[in-house]
């Protein structure tokens, strides 16, 4: 790793740890640091229990999120050799929160496998993009146009169960993801799941980097090719199901990380996935903690801030052409 590397992990370090505090300190309920630091020791603030149960749990989500979303987004677009790869964008995400709500309205008895329905709607999502696109080569615009028309089917399938969700569950069932009244059996669901995709993602890192060569070379260095796309697919859409499932659809995180991070970090896997994990927790808390502390008499979900700064990072990409002529080889 690079001095300038290494410098780059040392700011995103800093930021995020200077964000934490942030996100601690502000909201309806503000408390200096010395204070909560002497209430965890001595006990009895009932402020700091608040915080404790309700803002703790929403922070590590935040955190959880934006790191499984980030890594998604990554693997996808190394996957696919798309710039455009993104589970909120190609409707993997979509597709996860649709099986969600059959559970929850249809079979309820099956809720505590909700993670892994989710999961199988994200690979589903996922194998539909894969299989339409395969014919125009994965050429980048047709790839993105299905994706979206993809997200837009399963989002109207969503909404059209949300209303009757809305009845029998809490989980929150618009397409506006939020972060709040989060508890700590969600950061435990969470934790679990993207715990695992994260290790995974960082142990085969390094094949992220053959699959950016000839398929031919791949396999000369002994890679099986086609194996190892569906493997590293299946993690990413993992991380982008799980998330959705506790959280909803939060777009966006996994396609600005990775763009921001090769152009810090270089194109290296095995230093973009620990950096975009990094990164991409740092970028939804700030979204979030912006969210929650903007306006005194109104929150703006994480999802929603990051629908604000995505959208235009979008059409930039567009602008900028340079992934008009590639195509998947």
């Amino acid at each position: 790793m690079t001095i300038k590397q290494k410098s780059y992990f040392g700011i995103v370090i800093l930021l995020l740890i200077a964000t934490l505090l942030w996100a601690v300190q502000a909201g309806s309920l503000s408390i200096s640091m010395s204070e909560f630091i002497k209430g965890l020791f001595t006990g009895g603030n009932e402020t700091i229990d608040v915080i404790i149960d309700l803002r703790f749990p929403r922070i590590i989500i935040a955190l959880l999120a934006g790191a499984a979303l980030s890594v998604s987004g990554l693997l996808l677009q190394a996957v696919m050799r798309n710039p455009l790869a993104d589970a909120g964008v190609i409707g993997i995400s979509a597709g996860a929160k649709f099986f969600s709500f059959v559970i929850i309205l249809f079979l309820p008895e099956l809720y505590f496998w909700l993670p892994l329905f989710s999961f199988v709607g994200g690979a589903l999502a996922c194998l539909l993009v894969f299989l339409f696109s395969y014919r125009s080569d994965f050429n980048p615009l047709r790839f993105i146009i299905i994706g979206i028309a993809i997200n837009a089917v399963f989002t109207g399938l969503s909404d059209a169960l949300s209303s009757q969700v809305a009845l029998i569950s809490s989980q929150t069932a618009s397409n506006t993801a939020s972060l709040a009244m989060k508890k700590w059996s969600d950061v435990e669901t969470l934790l679990i799941y993207v715990a695992i995709g994260l290790i995974c993602s960082w142990v085969l890192s390094k094949w992220c980097n053959v699959l950016g060569l000839e398929n031919k070379m791949a396999r000369g260095f002994g890679v099986p090719v086609n194996r190892t796309r569906i493997l590293l697919a299946l993690i990413a859409v993992l991380l982008a199901s799980i998330t959705t499932a506790v959280v909803g659809v939060i777009a966006f995180v996994g396609l600005l990380v990775p763009h921001i991070a090769r152009k810090l970090v270089g194109g290296n896997y095995q230093i973009l996935v620990p950096f975009s994990i990094l990164f991409g927790a740092l970028l939804l808390l700030v979204a979030d903690t912006i969210g929650r502390t903007l306006f005194t008499q109104m929150e703006i979900p994480a999802s929603v801030i990051m629908l604000i700064i995505g959208g235009p990072f979008l059409i930039f990409l567009m602008r900028k052409g340079d992934f008009y002529g590639s195509k998947g080889r």
